[in-house]
């Protein structure tokens, strides 16, 4: 198991709240997972990033232990998962993980920036539990899964009534593929007219053409895209995020169509029961 070897800080806005927040993430050898710590309030709360402390997961995923919360942890999260930090101490001193580029590039860089380094207790590697049967979550025609493999895949389906996203799948395995080159760089994206429908949801706030892709009926309104299938690559990033949430990696087949946050978690939390009881 690692920790990062170098503490890093990295500030920016929140995409939903529009306040300017400094995360720091420091190593932790111990073997406590990736936890939050609140250091903006009394006390300084500590948060774990476990599925068990998901608070809410609309249009992101929201995590909270008592009083105190951390929102839209997923970029960051699944750049730990992708950069193989098992173990993180993040201090933060606001209530929203900054948004950055909407991607997970300036997490990834910034832990390798940081370097990594074995954890001295609890460090040594498990091998990931396997699947016996299938999982499936279903809403709609909408839906996501853990089918049993021997190794670790990720396959994801979109489908949007815009013609510059259209139908997109992909598929990408860590094994083949390293995540700061194939996933971390793709953004999140969002709809020019739902814009205005969300802000007086009190959403997006921190919403700009700096850090989202926006794509009307006529097409992008930010251009180029790092991808041409940057959209399904950022649902995918997403996905990763929401199933680090698990305090071991299981080794699976995780195939998700027209799914959201709160599926992910959903999957997340039948595996934790799976683990659980296997």
């Amino acid at each position: 198991m690692n920790t990062i070897a170098n503490s890093f800080t990295v500030s920016g806005i929140g995409l939903h709240s529009g306040i300017t927040t400094n995360v720091r993430v420091c190593p932790e050898k111990r073997a406590t997972g990736r936890y939050f710590v609140r250091v903006d309030l009394p006390e300084k709360p500590t948060i774990p990033a476990h599925v068990e402390a998901v608070s809410q997961t609309t249009l992101s995923t929201e995590l909270a232990a008592g009083e105190a919360r951390v929102r839209t942890v997923e970029h960051l999260l699944a750049a730990c998962a992708g950069s193989g930090v098992d173990n993180a101490r993040i201090e933060i001193d606001g209530e929203e993980v900054p948004i950055m580029d909407g991607s997970a590039l300036s997490w990834v860089e910034g832990i390798a920036q940081a370097g990594l380094q074995q954890c001295s207790d609890g460090g040594k590697s498990k091998d990931a539990p396997t699947l016996e049967e299938p999982i499936w979550i279903r809403e709609g025609d909408a839906f996501v899964a853990a089918l049993p493999a021997a190794g670790t895949r990720f396959t994801y389906g979109i489908d949007f009534d815009y013609p510059a996203i259209g139908n997109q799948w992909y598929s990408w395995s860590p094994a083949a593929e390293s995540f700061a080159e194939a996933i971390a760089p793709a953004r999140t994206f969002g709809f020019a007219d739902v814009i205005e429908k969300l802000r007086d949801l009190g959403l997006i706030k921190g919403g700009s053409l700096d850090n989202a892709l926006v794509c009307s009926r006529m097409g992008w309104l930010n251009p180029p895209l790092r991808f041409a299938n940057e959209p399904v690559r950022h649902k995918l990033l997403d996905l990763v995020g929401d199933l680090s949430l698990l305090p071991d990696p299981i080794s699976a087949h995780f195939l998700a169509y027209k799914a959201s946050h709160k599926l992910h978690v959903q999957l997340t939390k039948a595996l934790m029961y799976h683990i659980s009881n296997s």
